[in-house]
C-alpha cells in the first residue's frame, strides 16, 4: 500500500459529522459572508464602547443635529447626543433581547415538540395548543401584555431589567410555535427508526431514549430555527420600540432609534439610515446562516 493510499484512508477514518457539515457550510457563498457580517456586528457591539468612549447618554445642546465629524463621525441627535454610541449600545440591547428570546423560545418549542412527537396521549393536546396560539393575533397580543406588566416589573426590577425581561418573555412565548411543529414531524419518525425500538425492547426508560437518541438527531431543524429566531425576536423587539412600547426613551435600541429619528427625517435623513442599515444586516445575515447550517444540516445535500 502506497503512502498516498494510507494517508487517504487516514483522513477519511478520521471524518466526523461536523467536519462534512463545516465542509458543507463553506461551500455556501452566502452564509460565510453572513457569518462574516454578523460576527462584525457582535464584536462592533461588545467592543465598539471601548474604541469609542463617548458615553451615550450625554447631552450637548450645543453640539445637537450636527453631521458627520471627526469626533462624532455619524453625527448628533436633536439632543447633541452621539449617534455612533447610541448604536452601538442599542446593538448590544437588541443582540441580548434577540439571543435571550431565541433561547427561550427554542426551549419551549423543543419540549413542546418533542413530549407531543413522543408521546401519543399528549400529542393532541400539545398541538391543540399550538393551534391556539398560532391563530392568536400576536402583534395586539403584546401591546396587551406589555401594557398590563410594565409598570409592574418595572417597580420589581427596574426601568431597564424590568421591560428587559418583559420582552425577552413576550417574545420567546410567542415564536416557539414553528420549532415545536417541525422537531414534532422528526420527532414522530425518528421513534419508529430500529436504534429507537432497539433501545425500548430492552427496558430503557423514556426520558433516557430521548435525552440519548431523540434529541441529538433533531439537532440540525433546532439550529436552523434558532438562527431564524434571532432575526425574528430582533425584528419584534425593534417593532415594539418603534411603537414606544419598549425600553425607556434614554436607554437606546435600534428600534428606539428609529422611532427618534422619524420626526427629524427632513432634516437629518441619516437618523433613520444607521440604526435601520444596523437592524437590516443583522437580518440578513443571519437569514444567511440559516440557509447555510440547513443545506449543510441535511445528509442528501452533503453527500452530493
Amino acid at each position: 500500500m502506497t503512502e498516498s493510499t494510507e494517508s487517504a484512508l487516514s483522513q477519511k477514518k478520521h471524518r466526523s459529522l461536523w467536519s462534512d457539515v463545516w465542509a458543507q457550510y463553506r461551500t455556501h457563498k452566502g452564509a460565510l459572508i453572513g457569518t462574516a457580517v454578523f460576527f462584525f456586528i457582535v464584536l462592533a457591539v461588545v467592543f465598539g464602547p471601548l474604541i469609542h468612549t463617548i458615553d451615550p447618554t450625554h447631552l450637548d445642546i450645543r453640539a445637537k443635529n450636527q453631521g458627520p465629524s471627526m469626533l462624532h463621525p455619524l453625527g448628533t441627535d436633536q439632543l447633541g447626543r452621539d449617534t455612533l454610541a447610541q448604536v452601538l449600545a442599542g446593538g448590544r440591547v437588541s443582540m441580548a433581547v434577540g439571543i435571550t428570546a431565541m433561547m427561550l423560545s427554542m426551549l419551549v418549542g423543543t419540549a413542546i415538540g418533542v413530549l407531543a412527537g413522543y408521546f401519543k396521549k399528549l400529542d393532541g393536546i400539545l398541538m391543540r395548543l399550538t393551534d391556539l396560539f398560532l391563530a392568536l393575533p400576536l402583534l395586539p397580543l403584546l401591546l396587551v401584555i406589555i401594557m398590563l406588566f410594565r409598570d409592574t416589573l418595572r417597580n420589581i426590577f427596574g426601568p431597564e431589567m424590568g421591560i428587559f425581561l418583559l420582552i425577552v418573555f413576550v417574545i420567546g412565548i410567542t415564536s416557539w410555535m414553528q420549532t415545536a411543529r417541525i422537531v414534532r414531524g422528526d420527532v414522530l419518525s425518528l421513534k419508529e427508526r430500529e436504534f429507537v425500538l432497539a433501545a425500548r425492547s430492552i427496558g430503557t426508560p423514556d426520558r433516557r431514549i430521548i435525552r440519548r437518541h431523540v434529541l441529538p438527531n433533531v439537532l440540525s431543524p433546532i439550529m436552523v430555527s434558532a438562527t431564524l429566531g434571532i432575526a425574528t425576536a430582533i425584528i419584534t423587539e425593534s417593532a415594539l420600540s418603534f411603537l414606544g412600547l419598549g425600553f425607556p426613551s434614554d436607554f437606546p435600541t435600534w428600534g428606539r432609534l428609529l422611532y427618534d429619528g422619524t420626526n427629524f427625517m427632513t432634516l437629518a435623513p441619516e437618523r433613520v439610515l444607521w440604526p435601520g442599515l444596523a437592524i437590516s444586516l443583522t437580518v440578513l445575515s443571519v437569514n444567511y446562516m440559516g440557509d447555510g447550517l440547513r443545506d449543510a444540516l441535511d445528509p442528501r445535500i452533503r453527500g452530493r
